[in-house]
């Protein structure tokens, strides 16, 4: 089967490759579903896209599912890219949607955690969040060379694209944002797109990381031209992951005065990063918000194509981020976007004394479950020798009541706490994330919990990084837990090799 439209222009150094990104509503039939394929068939006319992306359950609330209204899109002559979403799944149902997307040839994928589940029938939704992102990467790979399952004949064939955010405002989330897209190109990410946002400089970041870093895959920039109830929403922090600072949203509220309440002015701005992407070196753009029109979009792509020839010209009107906030490279002062020289990264809340639980843990590590460690081979023969007798469950018991104490331990039976600094994931992120934070984080705090819970790998990071052990996370496999283990002795599991040490668990 021949690559599609989309891979082959994505493949393609001279092509600057356009996506438009659309989102199905609540309900199956209604006038904004039908409005979204009068857009997508006016898009297949005008020819200047490559694909429309569609969202699954956008926000975290109930719509339309991505393969019904992309196959419909695909009828109409488009390429699509269906998102496939963490939050919702598990992993049996993860891959019977996949075998079901392969066979009808919904190929094209942007792989994400997804959004908190919000509000639905009878109350709030259960969050699966079964496998991360990076899971998923791993097992579509494996798909595409039938190296998972002696049931399988044929390889998939599936295009996989993965999301990274330069618009943090720390150190630790930013860096372990970089750190964890190495982990996803690691396991099979094709292309990439970055988070929506309205800085020069921090797009040019990204592109200038991926470059320094050796991460060769073709970028798209997110242009996205949001509606003023949702510049409030994004201002605000209701929108994890998405940033408009003070000084662009005083711009919005002066836009907002004309008789359009501003939307020209915001689809004008979308042109100008549209041409700055193209001039500073991304692959494409992937252009996004909502109710726009086929006359909007060529507004867009017009105004988008005259401001080319001045691009960086455009560059200081393009600066929404504060300069007090984190970014990675010394400033250009002549382009006003990068210079390839890391800045000094910041030490005073890193460098910090160690909490007596981080330490103690830590050191009886080394010394119990390293296979070098002088008590390594002791601890192995006892909880060898407990397994499948009347002591193994008052030993699990006292594994469990230790672990609860110092890390809030759920008994999952299969630990990960040495490889996150020594905070488990059951108890400490929301969507139980085993190998790298996901994009909604803001200041240092989780989506779910903000002003109340730091991000989990803003606490490891912060722990790891006066050890210059933070770098753990640029590599390495942390598999998805392993539910059989539950309710079982960790120990026991790691020195009896079922559990994630060695990688998939067999049990």
């Amino acid at each position: 089967m021949p690559s599609s439209r989309f891979q082959q222009s994505l493949k393609n150094p001279d092509d600057f490759t356009l996506t438009f990104e659309l989102i199905p509503t609540r309900g199956g039939r209604n006038r904004k579903i039908d409005a979204t394929l009068r857009l997508a068939g006016d898009l297949t006319i005008d020819g200047r896209i490559e694909a429309v992306s569609i969202t699954d359950n956008a926000g975290g609330h109930p719509a339309l599912t991505p393969d019904v209204v992309g196959l419909e899109m695909k009828e109409l002559g488009l390429d699509v890219i269906s998102h496939f979403s963490c939050k919702d799944k598990n992993r049996n149902e993860m891959e019977s949607l996949l075998f079901g997307w392969d066979r009808v040839g919904l190929h094209n994928l942007l792989i994400i955690s997804g959004d908190y589940p919000q509000k639905g029938y009878c109350g709030n939704p259960k969050p699966v969040f079964d496998m991360d992102s990076v899971h998923v990467l791993d097992l579509l790979s494996h798909m595409n060379t039938l190296e998972y399952s002696s049931h399988a004949t044929m390889p998939t064939r599936f295009f996989k694209g993965v999301v990274v955010s330069p618009f943090k405002t720390t150190e630790a989330e930013q860096i372990m944002q970089y750190y964890k897209l190495h982990r996803k190109i690691i396991a099979g990410a094709d292309y990439v797109i970055t988070q929506l946002g309205y800085d020069a400089r921090k797009f040019h970041e990204t592109l200038l990381y991926m470059q320094l870093n050796g991460l060769n895959k073709p970028v798209l920039g997110n242009v996205f031209i949001p509606s003023m109830p949702l510049v409030e929403l994004m201002h605000k922090n209701q929108l994890p992951g998405c940033v408009i600072p003070d000084s662009l949203y005083k711009e919005f509220q002066l836009e907002a005065k004309a008789k359009d309440r501003g939307k020209k002015a915001r689809i004008d701005r979308g042109a100008r990063l549209l041409a700055v992407m193209k001039g500073m070196g991304y692959n494409g753009a992937h252009i996004g918000g909502p109710g726009l029109t086929m006359e909007d979009f060529d507004f867009l792509l017009t105004r988008a194509t005259k401001y080319e020839t001045e691009w960086e010209s455009l560059i200081p009107d393009l600066t929404n981020w504060p300069q007090d906030q984190f970014y990675c490279y010394r400033k250009d002062e002549r382009s006003g976007l990068n210079l390839p020289e890391q800045l000094p990264r910041k030490k005073p809340a890193l460098i910090q004394k160690p909490r007596p639980t981080f330490t103690a843990a830590n050191l009886t590590h080394v010394l119990v479950f390293e296979s070098g460690g002088p008590f390594f081979k002791i601890a192995k023969k006892i909880s060898l020798a407990m397994a499948e007798t009347r002591l193994q469950r008052p030993f699990h018991l006292l594994e469990y009541l230790i672990k609860f104490i110092l890390f809030k331990c759920q008994d999952c039976g299969d630990c990960t706490l040495s490889k996150l600094g020594f905070i488990c994931p059951q108890s400490s992120c929301a969507k139980y994330l085993l190998n790298g934070p996901c994009g909604g984080s803001r200041d240092g705090w989780c989506e779910i919990y903000p002003g109340r819970r730091k991000c989990l790998y803003v606490r490891a990071y912060q722990r790891l990084a006066p050890w210059k052990k933070e770098e753990q996370f640029k590599t390495g496999f942390v598999p998805p837990r392993n539910w059989k283990l539950a309710d079982s002795s960790s120990w026991i599991n790691f020195f009896s090799g079922k559990d994630n040490s060695g990688g998939c668990s067999k049990e």
